[in-house]
């Protein structure tokens, strides 16, 4: 494919800034978050131990993911590390019921699959 490095950059424009706007608005406001994340997730049977943590990491993480989208670095392990991502996103979702926020997750997901069905047919061999 001609000029590969151009289009796939736009391709992976508006995911990564998805993922960088969710990391880069939580941040500043980290013990906030985490408070009404645990509270959203009381319903849930993942027990607390596990959901304090993870809410202050997860900002953490959707910024890296989304920066390293945005940059190219190492794409086949970014996307690999969004799906995951957005597999706990999607567990943790489904076990308090929001039906909605899985909507978004799988939106995610699928454009992080079609991103590497892309990069798997199309990237310049080496």
């Amino acid at each position: 494919m001609k000029d590969f490095k151009t289009n796939y950059f736009f391709l992976r424009l508006p995911v990564a800034i998805s993922l960088l706007g969710h990391g880069l608005v939580r941040l500043p406001k980290l013990e906030m978050f985490s408070n009404c994340m645990v509270t959203s997730m009381e319903k849930s049977a993942i027990p607390s131990f596990l959901i304090v943590p993870f809410s202050y990491i997860l900002p953490i993480v959707e910024f890296l993911i989304g920066l390293l989208l945005l940059i190219g670095f190492q794409t086949k392990y970014t996307i690999y590390s969004g799906l995951i991502l957005m597999s706990i996103l999607i567990l943790g979702s489904a076990s308090i019921e929001n039906w909605s926020a899985i909507e978004a997750q799988l939106l995610h997901s699928v454009y992080l699959g079609g991103l590497f069905w892309f990069y798997e047919k199309y990237k310049p061999a080496n």
